[in-house]
């Protein structure tokens, strides 16, 4: 099943109006360049308000690539960058000003009367962050590898998203910089020095950048009380409002992920019919640049131009990682798939706890005894440590900036503070498409801790590639303990569309830390941008009857 293409024909040349100012509420000027298809009367208008420049490779690709087919591009640089005026205030102004460049656009003589919002990650959550209250001129949107809200991904199950933080700030600070020159290829290096550094938190902007930034000392500040800082940074709340057409493209292994499938759910709830698409793709990979701007190309002549020849029948399009293939579905999640338990049990092995077609032939082959399927296991917990000063590293894994596809995990399943749950060899080709999350039973020596847990694909030669991950920050009270000190804690992963194949296993990795991806957890509860001290923790994972941990897959009956 192919994926749209970008058509090669160039119906239009293109003209350039460069740096026009673009006046701000508050008096500041953002300039814009303004792309316009000779000889189309007052056609359509596409924005793009970016954060990284509004020449080279946007022009490009953004401008020139929708002008020539016919539509107008209005390519505009957030303040604080590039010539526009003001400071940067990551995410703070993009409702204010982004409504002020509505107004503005609307004044224009050749302003034709409808519009479309278009862009990548930053520049999505700027979508987002006037659709809502854009007016009946707004008709549709192109978002991908973004969300509504990146609250969540910086502070991933409560736990501090160190390594992609660290990069955008570091980002930031080089931002007039060509971007995608040399200076971005070299950040995930130097961020992962300063990350590694075991300095405190707060001083690795300034060994990843060269100075301090605020928004990641922001960040660092509000951590524990994350509300009011990122009140007027947050548009999950108001997306089922937005009654523009609205396509999203995403990808697996990408850092925002879980919150844009949230953002197709929340207009699904609002009875809206949004487009989705989810390849193998990771957050700065360019192979989901290439696919969104096809679509939005089509999605685009659909609903400003009335050419809807360009769209599929369904509107949810995923990429089977494992069966490597295309396949698209009436919704997501995807109808008919049901939820599977796949139990820890005693000496470390996984398994189903009611297999979906028992005695057939897709049935993996499931030990009898103390350790099977019948709940009949007594067994003791199994324990690891966690200790800060030595912590678990994370071995790939949705990053912000760098390469996150699969990687063999093996040389982290032989370290002692990981706990490595093996499921049997699967009969037959398995697959897994939905949301994915852990149940466990937790007792740990501390009240602050994290639990990380990891789903592997293991190959028959041995190899354990991770699928999807999660962490869940513990504290005190939250989730609440019992009177023996055991937690209930549900930790939610990365959403999956794979394929176990045949004599493939499923495992499950459980751990306390996935360094530096995630901060360290200092295992003391100090303010996360200046707390040293540093608290070993045990961790015992229950799994017997009355506790029955398991991580719960998204089974699609065969």
């Amino acid at each position: 099943m192919g994926m749209i293409t970008w058509p090669r024909a160039a119906v239009h040349r293109v003209t350039v109006e460069r740096d026009l100012p673009v006046p701000m509420l508050d008096g500041v000027t953002l300039l814009a360049d303004h792309y316009a298809p000779v000889g189309a009367v007052r056609p359509p208008t596409i924005l793009v308000r970016s954060p990284y420049g509004r020449r080279g490779m946007f022009g490009r690709t953004f401008g020139r690539g929708f002008a020539k087919h016919g539509f107008q591009v209005v390519i505009q640089s957030c303040r604080g960058g590039f010539g526009s005026g003001g400071l940067l205030d990551p995410l703070g102004d993009e409702h204010d000003d982004g409504l002020a460049t509505l107004a503005w656009l609307r004044d224009q003589d050749w302003y034709g009367g409808s519009l479309a919002m278009h862009g990548p990650s930053y520049l999505g959550y700027a979508q987002w962050a006037v659709a809502p209250f854009a007016g009946p001129d707004l008709k549709a949107m192109s978002t991908s590898v973004t969300a509504s809200q990146f609250r969540d991904a910086a502070y991933v199950g409560g736990a501090f998203a160190l390594e992609s933080s660290l990069m955008w700030t570091t980002l930031t600070a080089s931002m007039e910089r060509p971007f995608g020159g040399a200076s971005a290829l070299f950040i995930p290096r130097r961020t992962r020095r300063a990350a590694l550094s075991g300095r405190p938190l707060g001083e690795l902007d300034t060994l990843s950048a060269g100075r301090g930034m605020p928004f990641f000392q922001d960040l660092l500040t509000h951590h524990a009380e994350p509300a009011a800082y990122w009140g007027r940074r947050d548009f999950s709340a108001s997306v089922g409002e937005v009654e523009a057409a609205v396509t999203m493209v995403g990808g697996w292994y990408d850092v925002f992920l879980p919150w844009q499938v949230k953002d197709y759910a929340a207009m699904r709830a609002a009875g809206r019919r949004p487009y989705l698409t989810i390849g193998p793709w990771y957050h700065a990979d360019v192979r989901h640049g290439r696919v969104a701007n096809a679509e939005a190309l089509a999605w685009f002549r659909a609903h400003l131009l009335g050419d809807p020849s360009g769209l599929r029948e369904q509107p949810v399009r995923l990429y089977v990682t494992g069966a490597d293939e295309w396949r698209d579905y009436s919704d997501w999640p995807v109808p008919g798939v049901r939820e599977q338990r796949w139990r820890l049990r005693p000496g470390f092995a996984l398994s189903p706890d009611a297999p979906a077609d028992p005695g057939g032939p897709d049935t993996p082959v499931v030990p009898d005894g103390p350790d099977g399927p019948d709940g009949s296991d007594d067994a003791e917990p199994d324990r690891f440590r966690y200790d800060p000063a030595h912590p678990t590293p994370a071995l790939g894994g949705p990053v912000l900036l760098g390469n996150s596809e699969p990687r063999d995990n093996r040389r982290l399943e032989a370290r002692r503070d990981v706990l490595v749950y093996t499921g049997p060899e699967l009969r037959r080709d398995t697959e897994m498409i939905g949301p994915v999350f852990a149940d466990l039973y937790v007792r740990s020596g501390t009240g602050h801790a994290d639990v990380v847990v990891r789903v592997c694909d293991v190959h028959p030669n041995g190899a354990s590639y991770n699928v999807c991950e999660g962490v869940r920050r513990l504290v005190p009270g939250d989730p609440p303990a019992g009177d023996d000190g055991i937690r209930r804690v549900r930790v939610d992963l990365w959403p999956i569309g794979h394929r176990f194949r045949r004599g493939h296993r499923i495992r499950v990795h459980v751990a306390g830390g996935a360094y530096p991806r995630i901060a360290r957890n200092l295992g003391t509860g100090e303010p996360l941008g200046t707390g040293s001290a540093m608290v070993t923790t045990d961790h015992e994972i229950f799994h017997d009857p009355s506790h029955p941990s398991a991580v719960v897959l998204p089974l699609v009956p065969s």
